[in-house]
């Protein structure tokens, strides 16, 4: 296990002592790996998850509209 030094502010160290005591957490370092590993659950991962590959096979499928030129994309639109 990697150890580190962080500086936190008053307000995010009591943001730490929320999720610490919310989710019944040992210590802040179980409060920023529990932060850490939902961020990349949302946000990094997305387009590993199931649902998301679903979704991607959905949209490949569909059939666009063809343009020749911007100008014909945006009479389209207006």
């Amino acid at each position: 296990m990697t150890s580190a030094i962080v500086n936190l502010t008053e307000k995010n160290s009591t943001y730490l002592n929320i999720l610490k005591a919310y989710f019944g957490l040992k210590n802040k370092s179980d409060a920023m790996n529990f932060i850490v590993n939902e961020y990349a659950k949302e946000v990094l991962e997305p387009q590993l998850r199931p649902e998301y590959a679903k979704k991607l096979q959905k949209i490949m499928k569909e059939k666009g509209n063809a343009y020749k030129s911007l100008a014909k994309m945006k009479e389209a639109y207006s």
